[in-house]
């Protein structure tokens, strides 16, 4: 006789939508106490009685959070159809379906997942994992079997991997080889969770009590501001225009540029006759030499109608290579036909301070303003955090948030009138310190 299993409780609506989802990546998130966790347990109960045999995979940034969240609770609630190995650290089922449990509290973690199969994969609060570590266990999304091959996530704003959550599913920028259809984001906000306020009416005070960043993060749900953004004070209404913005006569037009084979950044800035500077496109691409990359940044200004004044790049590409004994600008100057170039005054205190200057601006209106165009740009300074051990500087990770802040850190410093003007070619940067009452 077929066994009948009851999953107890009855979802709210954005829970059921979660439960409906079909798309290949479905990440359920935003505000706490939206029964997040709650729903991610019921989902994978509810495909292993579904689908026999079936093989997922419960993933938390560590074995310790696990236990707490997902591994006691499983147990409670579903003790009399599960049973969980210590051995295998796997919960098993009578029909074969199983659940295996694991942590990613590094890079190296991520490596045991390479040649694994698993047809589904759940990532409870996926904002605390890089993005390697997601794609790390992307690629364990595999086999030959008839079953579904999805992936659930569930998540708040801030943690490590802000930015490439925020990049997939609220942003929607996809890169080569991302499938816009594979990616289907399910807002949660604790009013949907009518038991938690019912069992606990002074949560959502709680909530309301926090300073005002973790308030917008945690009981608005917002994306684009959270506790330990690095660029608070970026504002997409004030620091961005569309084409045909109110911008000023330019007098000087200049690409900053972060190259790195992980990823290089190209920023194409104008300066206008007040000192105002305006971000008017990028380039960002990953795994090119240094000729690719030359032949890119030719492409990029090609068609421009007025003249780029320079380049300014990293000192680092000054460094002579020990395989061709050439440095970096000298490889790009012989593969493609640019501008000169200029070194970068690279001190990351100094130009981060004098970026939030210019985001800052006078007389309440900001001096750097960007291109809604430049969508990793935007969604980079809103994803940029906290160094944790010096406050003043940005961390180095996650790194790949980082290229093209730091091209518009050079860019920005290339106007100070300090700082490699022996390799620039053409008039004198304008001085910041000139600018009025900015002195």
């Amino acid at each position: 006789m077929r066994q009948v299993v009851r999953i107890g409780g009855v979802p709210n609506e954005r829970q059921a939508e979660f439960f409906a989802s079909r798309a290949r990546y479905t990440a359920y998130g935003g505000a706490r106490g939206g029964g997040k966790s709650w729903a991610l347990r019921r989902k994978l109960i509810g495909l292993c009685l579904c689908y026999p045999g079936i093989r997922c995979l419960l993933v938390r940034r560590t074995l310790t959070e696990l236990k707490a969240n997902h591994i006691a609770p499983l147990l409670g609630e579903y003790g009399e159809i599960l049973r969980f190995s210590a051995g295998e650290n796997a919960f098993l089922m009578d029909n074969g379906s199983r659940i295996d449990c694991g942590y990613c509290d590094s890079e190296r973690d991520a490596l045991r997942y390479q040649g694994q199969e698993y047809d589904i994969i759940a990532i409870d609060e996926a904002t605390q994992l890089t993005e390697t570590q997601f794609c790390a266990l992307k690629a364990a999304l595999r086999g030959v079997r008839d079953m579904p091959r999805r992936m659930y996530l569930t998540c708040n704003p801030g943690g490590v991997g802000h930015g490439w959550v925020k990049r997939l599913f609220i942003d929607r920028n996809y890169r080569s080889g991302e499938v816009p259809g594979d990616y289907r984001f399910i807002s949660a906000r604790v009013w949907d969770n009518r038991v938690l306020m019912e069992a606990d009416p002074e949560y959502v005070a709680a909530l309301e009590s926090l300073p005002e960043r973790l308030r917008a993060a945690w009981l608005e749900g917002r994306w684009d501001v959270f506790e330990g953004q690095f660029f608070s004070e970026f504002d997409e209404d004030r620091h961005t225009f569309a084409d045909g913005g109110d911008r000023g006569e330019e007098v000087c037009c200049f690409v900053g540029m972060d190259y790195g084979f992980d990823r290089l950044a190209l920023l194409l800035v104008c300066e206008d006759r007040e000192g105002r500077l305006w971000v008017e496109r990028e380039y960002c691409c990953s795994e090119l030499t240094l000729s690719e990359a030359a032949e890119q940044l030719s492409r990029f200004i090609a068609d421009l109608s007025f003249r780029v004044e320079y380049v300014v790049a990293s000192p680092d590409l000054w460094n002579r290579r020990q395989d061709s004994g050439l440095s970096g600008i000298a490889v790009m100057m012989r593969a493609a036909a640019l501008p000169p170039f200029r070194r970068a005054d690279d001190r990351r205190v100094a130009g981060w301070r004098l970026l939030r200057e210019y985001l800052h601006g006078k007389e309440g209106e900001p001096c750097l303003r960007i291109s809604k165009q430049c969508t990793e740009l935007i969604s980079c300074m809103q994803s940029l955090l906290y160094d944790p051990h010096t406050p003043e500087d940005a961390a180095s990770h996650p790194h790949a948030v980082t290229h093209a802040p730091e091209a518009l850190r050079y860019a920005v410093m290339s106007r100070t009138g300090r700082g490699g003007q022996e390799d620039a070619e053409g008039p004198s940067p304008f001085r910041f310190s000139h600018r009025g009452e900015w002195d």
